[in-house]
Protein backbone atom coordinates (compact mmCIF):
# COMPACT_ATOMS: atom_id res chain seq x y z
CA UNK A 1 0.00 0.00 0.00
CA UNK A 2 0.91 3.66 -0.32
CA UNK A 3 0.33 5.37 3.01
CA UNK A 4 0.48 9.12 3.71
CA UNK A 5 1.24 10.39 7.24
CA UNK A 6 0.70 14.06 8.03
CA UNK A 7 2.37 15.47 11.12
CA UNK A 8 5.02 12.80 10.60
CA UNK A 9 7.64 14.67 12.66
CA UNK A 10 5.44 14.96 15.75
CA UNK A 11 5.42 12.74 18.83
CA UNK A 12 2.74 10.35 17.56
CA UNK A 13 3.91 10.66 13.95
CA UNK A 14 7.44 9.54 14.74
CA UNK A 15 6.19 6.53 16.69
CA UNK A 16 3.79 5.58 13.90
CA UNK A 17 6.48 5.87 11.22
CA UNK A 18 8.89 3.76 13.30
CA UNK A 19 6.23 1.04 13.63
CA UNK A 20 5.44 1.18 9.90
CA UNK A 21 9.09 0.79 8.99
CA UNK A 22 9.41 -2.16 11.34
CA UNK A 23 6.31 -3.86 9.95
CA UNK A 24 7.49 -3.26 6.39
CA UNK A 25 10.86 -4.83 7.18
CA UNK A 26 9.22 -7.87 8.79
CA UNK A 27 6.75 -8.31 5.95
CA UNK A 28 3.76 -7.74 8.23
CA UNK A 29 2.73 -4.59 6.33
CA UNK A 30 4.53 -4.27 2.97
CA UNK A 31 4.60 -0.72 1.66
CA UNK A 32 5.07 0.34 -1.93
CA UNK A 33 5.22 3.92 -0.71
CA UNK A 34 5.29 5.89 2.54
CA UNK A 35 4.83 9.64 2.13
CA UNK A 36 5.75 11.76 5.16
CA UNK A 37 4.40 15.28 5.29
CA UNK A 38 5.33 17.91 7.87
CA UNK A 39 6.72 21.41 8.03
CA UNK A 40 10.20 20.10 8.88
CA UNK A 41 11.44 16.54 8.30
CA UNK A 42 15.14 16.97 9.05
CA UNK A 43 15.72 13.50 10.53
CA UNK A 44 13.05 11.53 8.67
CA UNK A 45 14.08 7.98 7.71
CA UNK A 46 15.76 7.41 4.38
CA UNK A 47 14.54 4.48 2.29
CA UNK A 48 13.77 4.03 -1.37
CA UNK A 49 10.03 3.76 -0.72
CA UNK A 50 9.91 6.75 1.70
CA UNK A 51 9.05 10.16 0.25
CA UNK A 52 9.46 13.31 2.31
CA UNK A 53 7.42 16.45 1.64
CA UNK A 54 8.27 19.48 3.73
CA UNK A 55 5.44 21.97 3.88
CA UNK A 56 2.12 22.75 5.49
CA UNK A 57 -1.19 21.03 4.80
CA UNK A 58 -2.58 24.58 4.75
CA UNK A 59 -1.00 24.72 1.27
CA UNK A 60 -3.24 22.80 -1.15
CA UNK A 61 -0.36 22.42 -3.61
CA UNK A 62 1.73 20.72 -0.93
CA UNK A 63 -1.11 18.27 -0.23
CA UNK A 64 -1.55 17.61 -3.95
CA UNK A 65 2.09 16.47 -4.15
CA UNK A 66 1.34 13.74 -1.62
CA UNK A 67 -1.38 12.39 -3.93
CA UNK A 68 0.68 12.36 -7.13
CA UNK A 69 0.83 8.58 -6.75
CA UNK A 70 -2.50 6.88 -5.83
CA UNK A 71 -2.93 6.75 -2.07
CA UNK A 72 -4.35 3.75 -0.23
CA UNK A 73 -4.55 5.29 3.24
CA UNK A 74 -3.99 8.62 4.99
CA UNK A 75 -3.24 8.97 8.70
CA UNK A 76 -3.89 12.63 9.40
CA UNK A 77 -2.10 13.69 12.60
CA UNK A 78 -1.07 17.26 11.76
CA UNK A 79 -2.70 20.02 13.80
CA UNK A 80 -2.16 23.16 15.83
CA UNK A 81 -3.32 21.99 19.25
CA UNK A 82 -4.75 23.22 22.51
CA UNK A 83 -3.59 26.50 23.90
CA UNK A 84 -1.81 27.51 20.70
CA UNK A 85 -5.03 27.20 18.71
CA UNK A 86 -6.86 29.22 21.36
CA UNK A 87 -4.29 32.03 21.22
CA UNK A 88 -3.78 31.94 17.44
CA UNK A 89 -7.14 31.00 15.92
CA UNK A 90 -6.37 32.22 12.39
CA UNK A 91 -3.28 30.05 11.72
CA UNK A 92 -4.96 27.20 13.62
CA UNK A 93 -7.93 27.44 11.27
CA UNK A 94 -5.66 27.29 8.23
CA UNK A 95 -4.05 24.06 9.45
CA UNK A 96 -6.82 22.37 11.42
CA UNK A 97 -9.71 23.18 9.08
CA UNK A 98 -8.36 24.25 5.69
CA UNK A 99 -5.59 21.65 5.81
CA UNK A 100 -8.02 18.85 6.63
CA UNK A 101 -10.31 19.96 3.80
CA UNK A 102 -7.35 20.05 1.39
CA UNK A 103 -6.59 16.43 2.25
CA UNK A 104 -10.21 15.40 1.82
CA UNK A 105 -10.41 17.29 -1.48
CA UNK A 106 -7.35 15.41 -2.72
CA UNK A 107 -8.92 12.12 -1.68
CA UNK A 108 -12.15 13.06 -3.44
CA UNK A 109 -10.24 13.99 -6.60
CA UNK A 110 -8.54 10.59 -6.56
CA UNK A 111 -11.91 8.84 -6.29
CA UNK A 112 -13.46 11.07 -8.96
CA UNK A 113 -10.61 10.03 -11.29
CA UNK A 114 -11.79 6.44 -11.02
CA UNK A 115 -9.24 5.21 -8.50
CA UNK A 116 -10.16 3.58 -5.16
CA UNK A 117 -11.12 6.01 -2.39
CA UNK A 118 -8.42 5.94 0.31
CA UNK A 119 -9.00 5.00 3.91
CA UNK A 120 -8.77 8.29 5.82
CA UNK A 121 -7.82 8.06 9.51
CA UNK A 122 -8.37 11.40 11.22
CA UNK A 123 -6.80 12.00 14.64
CA UNK A 124 -9.58 13.78 16.48
CA UNK A 125 -9.55 14.43 20.22
CA UNK A 126 -11.53 14.04 23.42
CA UNK A 127 -11.41 17.85 23.39
CA UNK A 128 -14.66 17.64 21.38
CA UNK A 129 -16.46 16.91 24.68
CA UNK A 130 -15.38 20.17 26.30
CA UNK A 131 -15.36 20.92 30.01
CA UNK A 132 -16.92 20.25 32.41
CA UNK A 133 -17.79 16.75 31.26
CA UNK A 134 -21.02 14.98 32.27
CA UNK A 135 -21.16 12.29 34.96
CA UNK A 136 -20.14 9.69 32.36
CA UNK A 137 -19.09 9.74 28.72
CA UNK A 138 -20.32 7.17 26.22
CA UNK A 139 -21.23 6.89 22.55
CA UNK A 140 -24.36 9.00 23.07
CA UNK A 141 -22.58 11.90 24.80
CA UNK A 142 -22.99 15.06 22.70
CA UNK A 143 -19.87 16.87 21.56
CA UNK A 144 -19.74 20.35 23.09
CA UNK A 145 -16.22 21.69 22.59
CA UNK A 146 -15.23 24.51 24.90
CA UNK A 147 -12.09 25.60 23.02
CA UNK A 148 -11.16 26.35 19.42
CA UNK A 149 -9.06 23.18 19.11
CA UNK A 150 -11.98 20.95 20.09
CA UNK A 151 -14.28 22.85 17.74
CA UNK A 152 -11.84 22.35 14.86
CA UNK A 153 -11.66 18.63 15.59
CA UNK A 154 -15.43 18.30 15.62
CA UNK A 155 -15.66 20.15 12.31
CA UNK A 156 -13.02 17.79 10.92
CA UNK A 157 -15.06 14.78 12.05
CA UNK A 158 -18.10 16.11 10.20
CA UNK A 159 -16.05 16.73 7.06
CA UNK A 160 -14.62 13.18 7.17
CA UNK A 161 -18.11 11.70 7.55
CA UNK A 162 -19.45 13.82 4.68
CA UNK A 163 -16.56 12.93 2.38
CA UNK A 164 -17.12 9.26 3.20
CA UNK A 165 -20.83 9.60 2.40
CA UNK A 166 -19.94 11.12 -0.96
CA UNK A 167 -17.50 8.31 -1.76
CA UNK A 168 -14.38 10.47 -1.62
CA UNK A 169 -12.78 8.51 1.18
CA UNK A 170 -13.42 5.64 3.56
CA UNK A 171 -13.04 7.64 6.74
CA UNK A 172 -12.77 7.04 10.46
CA UNK A 173 -12.21 9.70 13.10
CA UNK A 174 -10.55 8.57 16.33
CA UNK A 175 -10.98 10.72 19.43
CA UNK A 176 -7.57 10.37 21.06
CA UNK A 177 -7.09 10.73 24.83
CA UNK A 178 -3.90 11.86 26.52
CA UNK A 179 -0.90 10.01 25.08
CA UNK A 180 2.03 8.97 27.28
CA UNK A 181 4.89 9.50 27.65
CA UNK A 182 5.93 12.51 25.63
CA UNK A 183 9.65 13.34 25.28
CA UNK A 184 11.19 15.57 27.96
CA UNK A 185 10.99 18.74 25.93
CA UNK A 186 9.73 22.20 27.04
CA UNK A 187 6.50 22.19 25.02
CA UNK A 188 4.55 24.36 27.46
CA UNK A 189 1.76 21.76 27.67
CA UNK A 190 0.05 21.81 31.06
CA UNK A 191 -0.40 18.03 30.87
CA UNK A 192 3.36 17.39 30.59
CA UNK A 193 3.48 16.45 34.27
CA UNK A 194 1.82 13.11 33.45
CA UNK A 195 4.74 12.16 31.22
CA UNK A 196 7.16 13.44 33.87
CA UNK A 197 5.54 11.16 36.46
CA UNK A 198 6.10 8.11 34.27
CA UNK A 199 9.67 8.96 33.35
CA UNK A 200 11.38 10.87 36.16
CA UNK A 201 10.76 9.09 39.52
CA UNK A 202 11.98 5.71 38.16
CA UNK A 203 15.13 7.54 37.01
CA UNK A 204 15.72 9.01 40.47
CA UNK A 205 14.29 12.47 39.82
CA UNK A 206 11.63 14.12 41.99
CA UNK A 207 8.32 15.29 40.53
CA UNK A 208 5.65 17.54 41.99
CA UNK A 209 2.21 16.50 40.76
CA UNK A 210 -0.12 19.50 40.24
CA UNK A 211 -3.19 17.33 40.87
CA UNK A 212 -4.30 15.68 44.09
CA UNK A 213 -4.22 11.91 44.69
CA UNK A 214 -7.96 11.54 43.94
CA UNK A 215 -7.90 13.47 40.65
CA UNK A 216 -8.88 11.15 37.78
CA UNK A 217 -7.80 11.37 34.14
CA UNK A 218 -7.79 9.34 30.91
CA UNK A 219 -4.65 8.28 29.07
CA UNK A 220 -3.13 5.66 26.77
CA UNK A 221 0.44 4.66 26.02
CA UNK A 222 1.98 5.73 22.73
CA UNK A 223 2.22 2.03 21.81
CA UNK A 224 -1.52 1.61 22.29
CA UNK A 225 -2.36 4.69 20.25
CA UNK A 226 -0.17 3.47 17.37
CA UNK A 227 -1.88 0.05 17.61
CA UNK A 228 -5.26 1.75 17.25
CA UNK A 229 -4.18 4.00 14.38
CA UNK A 230 -2.97 0.99 12.43
CA UNK A 231 -6.13 -0.94 13.26
CA UNK A 232 -8.07 2.02 11.86
CA UNK A 233 -6.19 1.60 8.58
CA UNK A 234 -7.44 -1.98 8.31
CA UNK A 235 -10.84 -2.26 10.04
CA UNK A 236 -13.77 -3.01 7.73
CA UNK A 237 -16.12 -0.09 7.07
CA UNK A 238 -19.06 -2.29 8.08
CA UNK A 239 -17.74 -2.28 11.67
CA UNK A 240 -17.75 1.54 11.88
CA UNK A 241 -20.68 3.67 13.10
CA UNK A 242 -22.64 5.76 10.61
CA UNK A 243 -21.01 8.98 11.81
CA UNK A 244 -17.54 7.44 11.37
CA UNK A 245 -16.32 8.93 14.71
CA UNK A 246 -15.18 6.79 17.63
CA UNK A 247 -13.95 7.63 21.10
CA UNK A 248 -10.97 5.35 21.65
CA UNK A 249 -11.01 3.01 24.65
CA UNK A 250 -8.57 4.31 27.24
CA UNK A 251 -7.77 3.85 30.90
CA UNK A 252 -9.25 6.05 33.61
CA UNK A 253 -7.10 6.30 36.72
CA UNK A 254 -6.40 8.49 39.72
CA UNK A 255 -3.05 10.00 40.54
CA UNK A 256 -2.88 7.73 43.60
CA UNK A 257 -3.51 4.75 41.33
CA UNK A 258 -0.75 5.89 39.00
CA UNK A 259 1.71 6.14 41.89
CA UNK A 260 0.73 2.63 43.01
CA UNK A 261 1.34 1.30 39.48
CA UNK A 262 4.72 3.04 39.29
CA UNK A 263 5.69 1.47 42.61
CA UNK A 264 4.56 -1.96 41.42
CA UNK A 265 6.60 -1.69 38.21
CA UNK A 266 9.68 0.20 39.42
CA UNK A 267 9.82 -0.41 43.18
CA UNK A 268 8.49 1.31 46.27
CA UNK A 269 11.29 3.90 46.20
CA UNK A 270 9.49 5.92 43.52
CA UNK A 271 6.92 7.01 46.12
CA UNK A 272 9.53 9.11 47.92
CA UNK A 273 10.15 11.11 44.73
CA UNK A 274 6.52 12.09 44.13
CA UNK A 275 4.76 14.88 46.01
CA UNK A 276 1.39 16.57 45.47
CA UNK A 277 0.67 20.29 45.19
CA UNK A 278 -2.79 20.53 43.59
CA UNK A 279 -3.48 23.47 41.29
CA UNK A 280 -7.23 24.04 40.78
CA UNK A 281 -6.94 25.10 37.11
CA UNK A 282 -4.88 22.00 36.24
CA UNK A 283 -7.32 19.71 38.02
CA UNK A 284 -10.21 21.40 36.22
CA UNK A 285 -8.61 20.59 32.86
CA UNK A 286 -7.16 17.13 33.48
CA UNK A 287 -8.35 15.75 36.82
CA UNK A 288 -12.13 15.50 36.61
CA UNK A 289 -12.58 12.89 33.91
CA UNK A 290 -15.67 10.73 34.47
CA UNK A 291 -16.12 7.01 33.72
CA UNK A 292 -15.86 6.28 29.99
CA UNK A 293 -17.78 3.65 27.98
CA UNK A 294 -16.85 2.98 24.35
CA UNK A 295 -19.03 0.10 23.07
CA UNK A 296 -18.80 1.16 19.39
CA UNK A 297 -15.01 1.25 19.43
CA UNK A 298 -14.86 -1.98 21.42
CA UNK A 299 -17.09 -3.72 18.87
CA UNK A 300 -14.88 -2.44 16.04
CA UNK A 301 -11.80 -4.00 17.62
CA UNK A 302 -10.11 -0.99 19.20
CA UNK A 303 -8.48 -1.59 22.60
CA UNK A 304 -6.93 0.22 25.57
CA UNK A 305 -3.70 -0.76 27.33
CA UNK A 306 -5.46 -3.34 29.49
CA UNK A 307 -4.26 -2.20 32.91
CA UNK A 308 -2.32 0.63 34.45
CA UNK A 309 0.86 -1.36 35.04
CA UNK A 310 0.99 -2.18 31.33
CA UNK A 311 0.49 1.49 30.44
CA UNK A 312 3.30 2.49 32.81
CA UNK A 313 5.63 -0.03 31.18
CA UNK A 314 4.67 0.60 27.55
CA UNK A 315 4.62 4.40 27.80
CA UNK A 316 8.39 4.60 28.16
CA UNK A 317 9.37 1.49 26.17
CA UNK A 318 10.98 1.92 22.73
CA UNK A 319 8.45 1.79 19.93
Amino acid sequence: MHLVVTGAAGFIGRALVARLLGEHASGARPLRGLTLLDVVLADAPAADFVRRIEGSIADAACVARAFESPVDAVVHLASIPGGTAEQQPAPARRVNLDGTLHLLDAAQAQADAGRPAPRFVFASSIAVFGTPMPAQVDDATPARPAMTYGAHKLMGEIAVADCSRRGGCDGVSLRLPGVLARPPQPTGQLSAFLSDLLRDPPAGRAVVCPMGPRAATWASSIHNVVDNLLHACDVAAARLPAGRALTLPTLRFTMAGLVDALAAVHGAGVRERISFAPQPHVEALFGRFPPLFTPAADAAGFRHDGDLATLVHRAVAPI
